[in-house]
């Protein structure tokens, strides 16, 4: 039951992202060129999506089995630090140069040709890399 549920919802997210052009690199680019050609139309589908979730994690939050009969995990810490802030920044950086977050890339690999599959392969090495990282940094004891 919890793949059929998987995949109705990872098929329901795909085809958001199609419809609302967070597939369209250009779209995207758009959006963030707050001083050149802005294109404001994709907040309102960041907006759009702020609203059903705050309603779910309300829901979920007085929940304690999922409705696959699965524990719901615990919230993560709300902490606000330099990796947090660090990561924030790499993806923002990525987001606006390339026009794909992880999402949407994913969406468009059956037909984004190269420029997909580049982006792709890349987030699946940076994903590597950064297991690689924490790895190491938990055997050398490194500060967090």
């Amino acid at each position: 039951m919890r793949n059929v549920i998987s995949l109705s919802a990872g098929a329901i997210f795909g085809l958001g992202l199609l419809i609302s052009g967070m597939t369209d690199t250009a779209k995207v680019q758009g959006w963030l060129d707050l001083a050149g050609n802005w294109d404001p139309t994709l907040a309102f589908v960041l907006g759009g999506a702020i609203l059903p979730m705050a309603l779910a994690w309300r829901i979920a939050a007085r929940r304690k089995i999922a409705v696959t009969g699965e524990a719901i995990p615990a919230m993560p810490a709300q902490v606000i630090d330099a990796r947090l802030v660090g990561g924030s920044a790499l993806f923002g950086i990525g987001w606006a140069l390339a026009g794909f977050c992880p999402g949407p890339a994913i969406a468009v690999l059956a037909w984004g040709g190269a420029p997909a599959l580049v982006f792709g392969l890349a987030m699946v090495g940076g994903m590597l890399a950064f297991a690689g990282l924490e790895r190491l940094r938990s055997r050398v004891a490194l500060p967090a």
